[in-house]
């Protein structure tokens, strides 16, 4: 899900800019209102390090193949530092594995950092209730997180990509090819849940103070 150069109009990309500078900078006046902001930090820096590399852990779906993407993990676990990680992470894939490209860097941040957003919300729905989340409430919470997480990102890259089809290329094989590489991410759905569930319950029992913060 890893948009290149050269596919969408610079208004757009410009656009993708402007709104990932406004969220960054955000996420980063949250993380400062908290107790203490450097505490998280070498978790932050560990999974930004995992979102790094998982795109070189290809999945092979007929007839393309997907990669593991980690954003909704990166929400459940990170919080507020989930988004700028993600724009650091999407910037190294970048110019190290020319995964997406530095044009449409907002445009991706947006596409993988707003879902992890949405999966840090979800996450925090576990701590609903009387009771302290036990195993069952964080791994149910885990895994709609690290699935809807890559649903949107779905939705969004089909929903960009098609609304800016360049006119000089056929529109309907475009978006066949966009709407059949959306479908292969489907069962990537249920791994990442199962990835971002699995973390969660091993953190909670080994480590719980480290879900304390999200």
């Amino acid at each position: 899900m890893h948009i290149p150069d050269g596919i969408l109009p610079v208004p757009v990309t410009a656009a993708g800019y402007a709104a990932t500078a406004a969220i960054t900078w955000y996420s980063v006046r949250k993380i400062n209102r908290k107790p203490n902001p450097q505490a998280e930090v070498p978790k932050a820096s560990l999974l930004t390090a995992a979102f790094f590399v998982a795109s070189w852990i290809h999945i092979p779906v007929p007839p393309a193949s997907v990669h593991l993407v980690l954003s909704g993990m990166m929400g459940a676990m990170l919080g507020w530092f989930a988004f700028p990680a993600i724009v650091i992470g999407l910037f190294f894939q970048a110019v190290m594995f020319q995964h997406g490209g530095l044009t449409t860097l907002g445009v991706n941040a947006l596409i993988m950092g707003l879902p992890a957003l949405a999966a840090f919300g979800i996450f925090r729905l576990r701590q609903l209730g009387k009771n302290s989340p036990g195993r069952v409430k964080t791994a149910v919470a885990g895994f709609v997180a690290g699935s809807v997480a890559i649903a949107l990102s779905v939705a969004l890259f089909v929903v960009i990509l098609i609304t800016n089809i360049p006119a000089d290329i056929n529109a309907g094989t475009e978006r066949a090819a966009i709407i059949t590489l959306a479908l292969s991410h489907v069962p990537l759905l249920a791994v990442e849940g199962v990835v971002t569930a699995a973390l969660a319950v091993f953190l909670l029992r080994v480590r719980p103070r480290l879900l304390d913060g999200v």
